[in-house]
């Protein structure tokens, strides 16, 4: 496998990587080529406008502005950011050092008739916050490339009645389309990470299945917070009148007698629509 140079690199500006952001940077040619086609398709090259999250070195980076019409990278560590800079003084990419929890996508993006991406290497430590925002900006992309924990992967992939399937499970295909692109070696990284990787591609949904209101928040988020419980006890406080969990549920043939995990996201869908239908 042919490796990136992150190494050298790190050594010419004599810095090392940061265990405080969760930096692990991507060596291996071969996969970030796999994930630049999954970002930009042959049949959206040229034309596609990408947000890249974390571009770290510009492994990623690199490859992405062969494909693109335009890329912005969000880098957070101002050590990177010059460097990054340095390395891509083309028009086509724009580096941004920002930090990526609180950045505007949609705004990046703009409203340009062209394939809108978000993608990124995502640290393990706030992988959940980085979903959610991909979940927040639904509407403005088309897809998101997201380099995961494996142990995530499987829970966004999950079926439902598996231990893996879970309330993020649901929450981002609520959204999205969800599918494993690779498994990725902790040898493809500098330094290597504790844990497998996984390549993970969320496609967005036209229309969503669902929509994240406070009700559909509550009756997922209920159904998950105690697995072991049956619907009648775990959405007992979702609506304020007693009997309208046994109302909505026998309205749309859900049984409170099954458990949250065997719920597919459009019975949670259908669930809060007809909670909300009967509260107004």
């Amino acid at each position: 496998m042919t490796a990136i140079d992150s190494r050298a690199k790190l050594r010419e500006a004599g810095l090392f990587p940061k265990k405080s952001f969760g930096q692990n940077f991507l060596v291996t040619e071969q996969v970030a080529r796999a994930i630049a086609t999954a970002c930009i398709p042959d049949a959206e090259m040229g034309r596609a406008r990408v947000v890249e999250l974390g571009a770290g070195l510009g492994a990623l980076t690199a490859l992405l502005a062969e494909r693109a019409a335009h890329v912005v990278a969000i880098e957070r560590d101002r050590d990177l950011v010059p460097i990054l800079r340095a390395t891509f003084p083309d028009a086509n990419v724009e580096i941004v050092e920002a930090d990526a929890q609180a950045f505007d996508v949609a705004a990046a993006l703009g409203d340009a008739d062209a394939p809108r991406v978000l993608c990124g290497n995502l640290p393990y430590q706030i992988t959940g916050k980085l979903l959610q925002l991909a979940v927040e900006c639904a509407g403005s992309i088309d897809r998101a490339v997201f380099m995961v924990q494996q142990e995530v992967c499987d829970r966004l992939v999950a079926k439902p009645g598996t231990k893996e399937y879970g309330a993020l499970t649901v929450f981002v295909r609520a959204a999205f389309d969800v599918r494993r692109v690779m498994n990725v070696a902790r040898g493809s990284f500098h330094p290597p990470p504790d844990v497998t990787s996984s390549v993970v591609e969320l496609t967005a949904l036209r229309p969503a299945r669902a929509l994240e209101t406070p009700t559909f928040r509550a009756v997922v988020k209920g159904a998950f917070e105690t697995r072991r419980k049956t619907l009648r006890n775990s959405w007992s406080r979702v609506a304020a009148a007693p009997d309208e969990i046994a109302r909505a549920a026998a309205a749309v043939g859900i049984s409170l007698d099954a458990r949250g995990e065997t719920l597919d996201v459009d019975d949670f869908a259908r669930m809060a629509a007809e909670i909300e239908r009967g509260a107004k």
